[in-house]
């Protein structure tokens, strides 16, 4: 099969969305006729040079963009220089006979970057795509802290209604693969031919389980990820005050703006002994950590996929997750708990009464440990997703 994909950033020696592109683009090229339109990240490898099995036309980024990482992740101001370049890099491509069997946009994940395919008469796929929640309305008068562009986000869903370009983008695609259900109810104003539901993020092969315990005090509750407000380290933190004394301690694993003032709530709600903050720790070691948790706690409450949800579960860790987003698809009811964020206080006492539940019950942590392990197995190693994507290209070549 001729497959063009879209992967801007792709990169192997990167994280995230820019891992995961490189991930789709590596891992097709091993078995298809494979060329990839790129940009390439200032100071970072071509990636040309890291998939000598594609082939790969790529432009480079401004130098000045590498200066504003976070900005640079989250917005992606480079890629309206790319789109265009590769927008006409198509059309000279298909001027002079080139054809191709699926065009597959596997990055941006975000649903605000409108397709360099749209048009081409190319049978299209997006995503996976996601991005554009919306913290719940009680939690915002917490989230100061932000880097103030983050707000921008609240302009997508405007954006799929009314501008013409992007909304087109989604109009014309064969299929739009969407991150999660409620992407879904994203797009619900935008007229799509065909949608599915494809989590973005994937592991290459489980991990061994984590031991588990039998312990019903001191029960170990693990976080992971960035500490900023939206990933909810504020409400684990006030739910664990609320727990009975001795039966659960919180290890939080990684850093960001939020760090001093979760560090300042837990000294005054009294349960400064029972959480410790390690910091930012290397990948390669986040693994002992999981392995060591009873109870994986990820109260994110505008998370919208999660590949530290999908870590735990490949651990065969239980999981507490908010009720919306990525984690609440990925976790379902064999496999954790799931818990609404209507409002601060509300929140709190849920997850305090998920964690003592679970505490109390190590037959059934490790139910929904084991329940969460084999749905990895069966769903989210790269193989399986491969597999699926495969399938997928078939189905819209035959419509």
């Amino acid at each position: 099969m001729r497959l063009l994909l879209i992967a801007p950033a792709a990169n192997k020696n990167s994280t995230g969305e820019a891992r995961i592109a490189y991930e789709w683009a590596r891992r097709l090229s091993l078995r298809h006729d494979v060329t990839v339109l790129a940009s390439t990240q200032y100071g970072h490898d071509p990636l040309s040079t890291q998939l000598p099995t594609a082939r790969v036309l790529e432009w480079p980024d401004a130098a000045f963009l590498s200066r504003h990482e976070r900005l640079n992740a989250m917005m992606n101001p480079g890629y309206v220089s790319f789109r265009r370049r590769a927008r006409r890099w198509i059309r000279a491509a298909l001027a002079r006979g080139e054809r191709f069997d699926v065009g597959h946009q596997v990055a941006p994940v975000s649903l605000r970057y409108p397709s360099p395919l749209t048009g081409s008469g190319i049978p299209t796929i997006l995503g996976p795509v996601g991005g554009s929640l919306e913290s719940p309305p009680a939690f915002a008068e917490e989230e100061g802290g932000a880097p103030r562009f983050t707000a921008l986000r609240r302009l997508d869903r405007g954006r799929l209604r009314f501008d013409p370009v992007l909304r087109r983008s989604f109009t014309d695609a064969a299929c739009v693969v969407g991150i999660a259900d409620y992407v879904r109810e994203i797009l619900a104003e935008v007229p799509l031919q065909s949608f599915r539901v494809l989590s973005d993020v994937g592991i290459e092969e489980l991990p061994n389980p984590a031991t588990g315990s039998e312990r019903t005090d001191d029960v170990r509750f693990l976080f992971v990820g960035r500490v900023i407000r939206t990933k909810g380290v504020r409400d684990a933190i006030r739910a664990l005050a609320l727990l009975p004394a001795g039966l659960g301690r919180l290890d939080v694993v990684g850093e960001g703006y939020d760090l001093s003032e979760c560090q300042r709530l837990a000294a005054e709600l009294d349960v400064a002994s029972q959480v410790r903050f390690h910091g930012a720790v290397p990948h390669s070691e986040v693994g002992a950590h999981y392995e060591q948790a009873d109870v994986f706690l990820f109260p994110s409450y505008r998370e919208a996929g999660g590949i530290v949800v999908v870590e735990a579960m490949s651990y065969g860790l239980p999981l507490i997750v908010c009720q919306r987003g990525g984690p609440a698809s990925t976790v379902g009811d064999a496999s954790g708990i799931r818990v609404p964020a209507v409002d601060p206080s509300q929140y709190a006492r849920d997850l305090a009464a998920a964690m003592e539940s679970l505490a109390n019950d190590p037959d059934r942590r490790r139910r929904l440990g084991a329940a969460g392990r084999s749905r990895i197995e069966t769903d989210y190693l790269w193989d399986r997703r491969v597999e699926w994507m495969e399938a997928l290209y078939t189905h819209v070549q035959e419509r």
